[in-house]
């Protein structure tokens, strides 16, 4: 009788300080993943902005500048999955399921664009540089990637910062007004991501700063259920 009454009275896990053993993995691997996809982002963006078919074909270093952004692209990935695998470790029982579900679902699907994005990067670079390349279907394919990336890629990013901040405004495991600015960041993208240039790059900024955030601040001893 008393292990029943003790058994229906545990109380679930918080996140205490020990329960955060992962929290320097999670920050490291954001960091990374943040700078490297900051960087693919600029050096593609800075190098594919302006001019037509045959000035950008008659730029080689404009073309290596996208080179350089695209190989960075795979380690970014890397980081990236690290960063979902290591957050849903420090999780552990606390996880939510719904949310769990959309958090891994969104940054699978981002990825995979991401991915996608720069697959077809690369068959426009090698089409680019063929002496019968056409001007017609390499604005297909820049409008192509360009729609993947800032539409779709950026929109499953929105609903991975929603899924993240919420979660994290549950577990109390940084500031809140950090979360709060997620919500922010999340609506930007889900409204104006297409529309603007460098809108894409609020969210590996975001992920820098929460990264940052949990490298440098300790968990505090008292912990949301």
């Amino acid at each position: 009788m008393t292990d029943d009454l003790a058994a229906g009275t545990t109380e679930p896990p918080v996140p205490t300080p020990p329960f955060w053993r992962t929290r320097r993995g999670a920050a490291i691997a954001g960091i990374a993943f943040a700078l490297l996809l900051m960087a693919a982002m600029i050096l593609m963006r800075l190098a594919a902005s302006g001019g037509g078919f045959e000035e950008f074909r008659s730029d080689a270093a404009r073309r290596t500048l996208i080179l350089w952004g695209l190989n960075l692209v795979p380690f970014a990935g890397i980081a990236f999955l690290w960063f979902i695998g290591v957050v849903r470790e420090q999780l552990a029982e606390i996880e939510d399921r719904l949310f769990s579900t959309v958090f891994l679902g969104s940054g699978l699907l981002f990825l995979s664009m991401v991915f996608m994005g720069a697959v077809t990067s690369v068959s426009m670079l090698e089409m680019v540089d063929s002496p019968n390349a056409d001007a017609d279907l390499w604005a297909f394919s820049r409008t192509s990637t360009e729609t993947l990336i800032s539409v779709y890629a950026m929109r499953m990013a929105a609903v991975f910062t929603l899924s993240v901040s919420t979660v994290g405004l549950r577990t109390s495991s940084v500031p809140r007004w950090v979360f709060y600015l997620g919500y922010l960041i999340a609506l930007v993208l889900l409204v104006a991501s297409g529309e603007r240039q460098w809108t894409p790059l609020l969210f590996p900024a975001w992920v820098l700063l929460l990264s940052v955030i949990l490298l440098f601040r300790r968990p505090g001893r008292r912990g949301t259920r």
